[in-house]
């Protein structure tokens, strides 16, 4: 094919890949689900009963203007039940929901649990015109005692979950100080439990609506509605990232031309190169989007980063010493070793860190095909026609400094590593909001109060048959020992201890032969799941058992975890353990264990590349080395610089792709030219001004990316520059010249 033809197809496909944001616009998400993969959550999503999605779980926090206790006064309690109503309803358009696009598809709220557990003794809360109505005569040993029906048992869980720890629990739990079964709950505040999931299933849920309904009703009635919890500032962090794509990126692009400009001296390279990377970036995003694939907020610093290497091609065509053919056989090295080393990140268990390295390998890709297939003309027509080949020698072979500055400032990156704190933080919402955030502050002070927001869910799935009497004696005994275990949550009076471990009811062993589905039948489940059985095709294949444990332990967080697994391979019975705090403590602990195997075997796939690729073992020696030690350096300023996570190892393995692309450049055997170093050090300064860019974001992710980015740039234009004093391994080029 002719080189106008394929020029006119790369074009031409990258035009139509772009039009396609029209098509199918770019969904931005952040949430859990977008950061890790959770087999527990995903199973249970897939196989449960109810028909919705767990992952769309939502609290509202509701207080009265005045500070009253909307629990003891009845009029308010009547007021919330009528506002529940209208919620689920649309009766009333004050306090409906309006978004079309997102559904209500479950609402728990505290005064429905007492409203069923007073049904369950023939008395009405609804019906009601005070709390004596329900109350008299007194429930003996209220909804927490020997004699509590299965409904009075679930409004007591609904009650620890929904009411601040310090209220008066009243009727719920006469046991604990201060209450007793003819008193209503007391409190101030309260939580509702509530489920979003989007009309189109196949999109993701927007979160936002939830807050746009609270500041509506907050409006228009007497009560104080606050959307919280930890999706609530998944929503926050994923605002805070988009205001950073919309306020970084449009200055990085104008920073990255001045500074192109100031070091190039040619706007029209600057333009083009930028305009390059624009149309680059539009064309992956409408690619990915047409896919059907959601691309994740933490994707988009890639962006910035497609932008950064782009310029790498225009130097080394522009300013260079280079011919045509050693300028493409540079950025051909260039390109398989940078993705050689960002390629182990598909192979990680983190869904954020595969989805992340997949939009950067198909960028950095797309930026070389249009630069070697597009753009080499053009930037070789701008190389003036007066630029003399410096072919001077910086330093002689004999040089000291030559022979000595590439092993120091291997030493010196290894010291750096070795001189790093150790230890990994655990992949939570903490990595994805300032520390200064008010919104953590308000976080901190919810989880205080409230014992679901201070716990996490641990799920436990045990594999069943829905028929069978041994595998429901199975799943009881094992319910039973997970709340013994020392990680979980149990609220303890001097006649109580109530572990907060919900899945299938117990209270049927004294029928003949109960099963997980005959259970099921005539039990209503528990605040988290109405069923917690899971179901393929209508046939019972597991139990869903919610575990409350600490949610500020990781520790205990993975003892849990061992344990559990232990029991479960004591016991022979099959299962996932999954939850965000399990989950999360277990990768950081996955990725402290492997982040040094994980850096030496970019290192090994980096050498393997540039040996079949230079068809030089000692060539490809040398980059895989100085790609390991950078590699070490970065993860090692990682900890240093900020907080060393799940989150930072991205940004270490394209600090090895930046430092293979210098590498392979000063390794490539030609005479060290100062026209060379002025394309590499050009290259390098003017991609770290967009990482400096990157650096002044507000969301963390994106923040120690720029840092850590542009440190390991920096660091790496170094180290090449030494290889480049390393005498040359060719001394018969020296001769014929």
């Amino acid at each position: 094919m002719k080189p106008e033809n394929i020029r006119l197809s790369i074009l031409v496909g990258l035009v139509i890949c772009s039009g396609m944001m029209f098509v199918a616009p770019v969904n931005l998400v952040l949430n859990t689900d977008s950061v890790f993969d959770d087999p527990a959550v995903k199973r249970i999503n897939e196989e449960r009963v109810e028909d919705y999605n767990s992952k769309g779980q939502l609290i509202l926090k509701i207080t009265h203007d005045d500070g009253r206790s909307i629990t003891s006064d009845f009029s308010l309690v009547q007021k919330l039940m009528q506002l529940e109503a209208e919620l689920l309803d649309g009766s009333n358009s004050s306090t409906s929901w309006d978004n079309e696009e997102v559904v209500v598809a479950k609402l728990q709220t505290p005064f429905s649990a007492w409203s069923d557990a007073f049904e369950s003794r023939n008395r009405s809360l609804e019906n009601a015109t005070k709390w004596a109505d329900v109350l008299q005569p007194p429930i003996e040993g209220g909804w927490c005692g020997n004699q509590s029906t299965n409904m009075e048992s679930s409004a007591f869980e609904t009650t620890l979950l929904l009411l601040p720890k310090e209220a008066n629990f009243g009727v719920a739990c006469p046991s604990f100080p201060g209450a007793n079964e003819q008193q209503a709950p007391n409190s101030d505040e309260i939580l509702w439990l509530i489920w979003l999931d989007s009309v189109d299933k196949e999109g993701g849920t927007d979160w936002n609506s939830l807050t746009l309904w609270a500041e509506k009703v907050s409006d228009e009635t007497e009560f104080e509605v606050d959307a919280v919890g930890v999706n609530m500032l998944f929503q926050k962090a994923k605002v805070v990232a988009e205001d950073d794509l919309t306020s970084i990126l449009i200055p990085s692009v104008i920073f990255l031309a001045l500074v192109m400009y100031v070091v190039i001296r040619d706007w029209k390279i600057s333009l083009v190169t930028l305009g390059s990377v624009g149309l680059i970036i539009a064309a992956e995003a409408g690619l990915i989007s047409a896919l059907g694939f959601d691309i994740s907020i933490i994707d988009a610093i890639a962006f910035p980063i497609i932008l950064a290497v782009a310029v790498d091609g225009a130097f080394w065509y522009c300013k260079s010493s280079r011919s045509r053919d050693e300028v493409r056989s540079i950025l051909l090295i260039a390109l398989v070793t940078t993705l050689a080393a960002v390629s182990l990140s598909l192979f990680s268990p983190i869904k954020a860190q595969r989805s992340l390295g997949l939009v950067m390998m198909l960028g950095i890709f797309l930026d070389w095909l249009l630069t070697r297939y597009v753009l080499e003309e053009f930037y070789l027509s701008r190389r003036k026609s007066n630029h003399k080949h410096d072919e001077r020698l910086m330093f002689s072979n004999e040089n000291k400094i030559g022979v000595w500055s590439w092993p120091f400032c291997l030493v010196m990156l290894i010291a750096i590593a070795l001189a790093s704190p150790q230890g990994v933080e655990v992949f939570d919402i903490n990595q994805f909001l300032p520390e200064d955030d008010p919104a953590l502050d308000e976080f901190e002070e919810l989880k205080e109060k409230y014992l679901i927001a201070s716990s996490t869910i641990a799920w436990v799935i045990i594999d069943v048959d829905g028929d069978s009497p041994e595998d429901y004696a199975d799943v009881v005994e094992i319910q039973t020992q997970l709340g013994h275990h020392p990680s979980v949550i149990s609220f303890e009076t001097g006649l109580l201890e109530s572990p907060l471990v919900l899945g299938i009811s117990h209270d049927y062993d004294e029928q003949d032969s109960p099963t997980v589905n005959s259970v099921a039948m005539i039990n209503q489940g528990t605040p988290v799941m109405e069923d917690h059985r899971l179901q393929d095709s209508g046939v019972t294949t597991g139990v869903a058992i919610a575990v409350f444990i600490d949610g500020g332990n990781a520790d205990a967080a993975l003892q849990f975890l061992d344990d559990v697994t232990d029991l479960m391979e004591a016991k022979d019975v099959s299962g996932v353990i999954g939850g965000e705090l399990v989950i999360g403590a277990s990768l950081a602990k996955d990725f402290e264990d492997s982040r040094i195997t994980q850096i030496i075997a970019a290192g090994a796939a980096v050498f393997i590349v540039a040996a079949i690729v230079t068809n030089s073992p000692k060539k490809a020696m040398r980059i895989a080395i100085g790609t390991v030690a950078i590699g070490l350096a970065v993860d090692g300023l990682a900890s240093i610089t900020g907080e060393r996570g799940v989150g930072t190892a991205p940004a270490v393995l394209l600090g090895m792709g930046f430092a293979a692309d210098y590498l392979a450049h000063a390794s490539s055997g030609h005479k060290v030219t100062f026209s060379d170093n002025f394309a590499r050090w050009g290259a390098a300064l003017t991609s770290v001004s967009v990482f400096i860019m990157l650096s002044f974001a507000d969301f963390p992710p994106a923040k120690q990316t720029g840092v850590l980015l542009s440190i390991s740039i920096i660091l790496s234009v170094i180290l090449a520059t030494s290889l480049t004093l390393v005498p040359s391994e060719m001394p018969k080029h020296d001769s014929e010249e």
